[in-house]
């Protein structure tokens, strides 16, 4: 199926319960939330774990690779799970191995166990970051998607905002392990609002239960599209300007400028403000711009906050303030890039949306496991943040003049229908 393209209207895909917009983004960005909670609530605490594990920086930064790792794994599982069963049963169970990961942290003993649980954690939350992107792609196409991601993408934004600030401000008066318990408990809370209001969006007529053998075949279908591929690099690659940020931030606020814990949730939580800002402002957008256009201009305009944020650290300049500015002008530039490049690759691929959103999913939370170590390795300042930026912004740059080649996809009509209409 070609980009943006609506299902051919000689077979028309069955009539599928099709909840109301507004009920559509809170419950899916519930789940979503689940991912960016589990992985920055924490985050205020890293020094803290670094001092009573009696570690180093980068040995628990590597607790945060292997969420991703899990993240990762878990789509690629999950996803073609969904195609094949339906979308509410794995979602619901991936939750609910969340909520027990979290809780057998609470009790891990060591640096080794709390890496392993979550590795586990990640597999769990891996449901709601996958599953939400399929159901999008179950209800609607090509722009109405895009607005529908945009709005997911203001929870990626304010679930971070929130997140540290919650996590700080626990730490107050609980251990970094409390941090666990309290996201299990909203596991426990998403997996009832599911359960009660989540209709199942893919009926048994559109599933795809072809096995093993037909996952892997799903795959490789999917390697033959270069676009899909290079949209899913580029969507990859933009995430890991944002988990250089993610992985790095605590140790710059913390370390080289010697923020507290509470203060470092506050800059945090400003600098998501950005993300959220360019991620809604994208629906707006794409009234006058293409998918296309705007995920050329958000790449472009972070390889160049990134450069930016080198020269500003390295020299000096500015101190805090520059390093901070030039951090939020890069979060602002992926808040552009990263609701239009999952849209575009989904939309070719509506077909074997779970498949394509797990393979998608994987590649960006993978990218993020490798981001995670390699800001460590650099030094775990703001030069080395920047550093990451400007590399993985790029090469994202290369990748959509070579292999994707924007200016060839179809632009989509401005009056797509939802998927399920058709």
């Amino acid at each position: 199926m070609t980009a943006l393209q609506e299902r051919p209207t000689s077979t028309p895909a069955p009539a599928v319960e099709r909840p109301g917009v507004a009920r559509t983004a809170l419950v899916l960005g519930g789940f979503v939330a689940i991912g960016p909670l589990t992985i920055d609530m924490y985050l205020p605490a890293l020094p803290t774990i670094t001092r009573e594990l009696e570690t180093t920086s980068a040995a628990v930064q590597l607790t945060l690779t292997g969420t991703l790792i899990g993240l990762a794994l878990g789509q690629l599982v999950l996803g073609p799970v969904s195609d094949a069963i339906g979308r509410k049963r794995p979602l619901l169970a991936g939750t609910a191995l969340h909520v027990l990961a979290s809780l057998l942290v609470i009790v891990a003993p060591n640096l080794a166990v709390l890496g392993a649980l979550r590795v586990l954690q990640g597999v769990g939350t891996a449901a709601g970051a996958v599953i939400a992107i399929a159901i999008v792609r179950d209800l609607y196409d090509g722009r109405a998607a895009a607005t529908m991601l945009s709005r997911l993408f203001l929870v990626l934004g304010a679930a971070p905002v929130l997140a540290p600030t919650i996590g700080g401000e626990m730490l107050r008066f609980t251990s970094w392990r409390g941090i666990f318990a309290f996201l299990a408990v909203y596991g426990v809370l998403m997996i009832v609002v599911g359960a009660r209001l989540l209709p199942e969006t893919l009926p048994p007529e559109r599933r795809q239960s072809s096995g093993v053998s037909g996952t892997l075949r799903g795959y490789r279908g999917l390697f033959h599209d270069r676009a899909y591929v290079g949209l899913v690099l580029v969507a990859g690659l933009t995430m890991a300007g944002l988990f250089s940020y993610v992985s790095g931030s605590a140790f710059v606020y913390q370390g080289e400028f010697g923020l507290d814990e509470q203060q470092f949730g506050l800059l945090f939580g400003a600098g998501a403000f950005w993300l959220i800002g360019a991620t809604q402002l994208n629906p707006v957008l794409l009234r006058r711009w293409s998918p296309q256009q705007l995920l050329v201009a958000g790449t472009v305009a972070g390889a160049v906050a990134g450069i930016a944020l080198v020269v500003l650290a390295a020299t000096g300049t500015g101190g805090l303030w520059a390093v901070a500015g030039s951090l939020w002008a890069v979060l602002f530039a992926c808040g552009l890039a990263l609701p239009n490049a999952p849209a575009l690759a989904l939309s070719r691929h509506g077909e074997a949306a779970g498949t394509a959103a797990a393979l998608l999913g994987a590649v960006q939370f993978g990218v993020g496991a490798l981001v995670s170590p390699v800001v460590g390795l650099l030094g775990n300042d703001a030069v080395a943040i920047g550093t990451v930026v400007v590399a993985a912004l790029v090469l994202a740059i290369v990748v959509l003049v070579v292999v994707v080649r924007p200016w060839e996809l179809p632009v989509p009509d401005d009056d797509v229908v939802p998927a399920a209409a058709h």
